[in-house]
């Protein structure tokens, strides 16, 4: 008997492969069939776009691009976003088992992320999602397009700028492993039961998130304080260009220089510990966008899919550069220092000010003069590093990668990702 042994903290169990290898050896005894998917596609066709300032708590379900990004996983069964079919024009829907690819990404990694749709309920597809119908098993195809070697073709040809985009063709050329639905089911049993052992300590962690902040955002409203108490410790609200000696929202902007690309694309959301960089020659991309940064600065995007991903600049990055649809803010260090203007950036009261002062349509942004006009609360600079000093802790809780739930999580993550590549690689039948 066939088991993969999992080993955590807390948790030790075995999953059983047996019935997995008895049907590969029943059905296919000679190997796995290879299909594009162009191939076993009943129908596949983009969405209509779907803009920002229609989405509403009603209606009827929607799906928008940067959801596919930001919220869903391997499946779904409930839109968070609704619009008024009215609004929208060439409708275009999708419904259960529909497979839904996100063809627009800021980085080459994630472009055609997938998902799948498990509700029963007409959806409305936005802009720069492609629709895939089908007749095999849903979660199957979500999982097998997740896997590296789906990944890897998504890629294929995509080189990192500004905005990545894929397309229909793209998505109808990906070959995976196709076989029967007998074994696709087993698959997905097995790979259900990987991800169901995350769901508690995710939970937990969900939890202990939404309570840090809570806890962060009311007591950088200073709500809890009376009148005598905030004349008392000084607070008082000024606007961002009064503290900050740069408070640029980064353009197009040439450097000559080959040096460090920083790119916010992949930095967990609220997180200052994890920033990813990539080397490049400027000969060889004289269009990207450019902005000198310097250790210390507090860098964040200003539109979706990385809106409110926000860090603080480490050391090994100074003097390096950024890329386009970040902002990078450098406090004065007189009034603010940057980890106090960090969190006063993470708050949801900035988000609010962000989603109220956006600007445009395709890639809505806030402009120059309203981000400088944005007011914080301003204290000693003793108090700030106090206070900075706690919630450093409390978020280090919540998501250092390196310890406690974020750390076994991420082991988990590793371990599930290694299973599931392993589990959907087949030997390729001969033809």
């Amino acid at each position: 008997m066939k088991l993969i042994i999992i080993h955590f903290k807390g948790y030790a169990g075995a999953i059983e492969l047996s019935k997995l290898g008895e049907l590969v050896s029943y059905y296919c005894p000679n190997g796995v069939e290879y299909r594009c998917l162009g191939d076993i596609a009943i129908d596949i066709y983009r969405g209509s776009g779907i803009r920002r300032d229609q989405v509403s708590d009603t209606g009827t379900p929607c799906l928008r691009y940067g959801e596919i990004y930001t919220t869903y996983g391997i499946w779904f069964d409930r839109c968070v976003s609704h619009v008024n079919p009215d609004d929208v024009e060439s409708k275009k829907y999708f419904e259960h088992g529909d497979v839904l690819f996100a063809i627009t990404s800021e980085n080459v990694e994630d472009i055609a992320k997938s998902t799948v749709y498990m509700g029963n309920e007409k959806c409305l597809a936005g802009g720069d999602i492609v629709v895939l119908k089908h007749n095999q098993n849903p979660k199957y195809l979500s999982y097998v397009l997740s896997t590296s070697k789906s990944s890897e073709q998504k890629r294929k040809g995509k080189v990192k700028s500004k905005v990545v985009h894929s397309s229909v063709p793209d998505i109808k050329s990906i070959i995976i492993p196709l076989p029967p639905l007998e074994i696709q089911e087993e698959i997905v049993r097995i790979l259900d039961s990987f991800t169901e052992l995350t769901a508690e300590l995710t939970a937990e962690l969900t939890a202990r998130r939404k309570q840090y902040e809570y806890y962060r955002d009311r007591l950088l409203s200073f709500d809890h304080l009376t009148p005598e108490e905030k004349e008392r410790y000084g607070v008082r609200w000024v606007a961002l260009k009064d503290v900050c000696i740069k408070t640029d929202i980064i353009r197009w902007k040439y450097c000559s220089e080959s040096k460090k690309y920083v790119d916010l694309s992949s930095v967990e959301l609220g997180t200052n510990r994890i920033i990813s960089t990539i080397t490049i020659n400027q000969e060889d991309a004289p269009s990207r966008a450019q902005q000198i940064i310097k250790s210390g600065d507090v860098l964040f995007g200003t539109t979706r899919p990385t809106q409110m991903r926000c860090c603080v600049v480490p050391q090994h990055l100074d003097d390096q550069i950024c890329s386009t649809g970040f902002c990078v803010l450098r406090a004065d260090g007189v009034n603010v220092v940057p980890g106090w203007l960090y969190y006063c950036l993470t708050t949801t009261f900035f988000k609010d000010y962000l989603e109220r002062h956006q600007e445009g349509t395709s890639y809505p942004a806030i402009s120059d003069s309203s981000l400088k006009q944005y007011r914080i609360p301003v204290l000693s600079i003793t108090m700030q590093s106090d206070i900075v000093s706690t919630l450093d802790r409390f978020e280090h809780l919540c998501n250092d990668l390196n310890c406690g739930i974020p750390a076994e999580i991420s082991a988990r993550q590793k371990q599930y990702e290694y299973y599931r590549d392993q589990l959907l690689s087949f030997k390729e039948a001969s033809t």
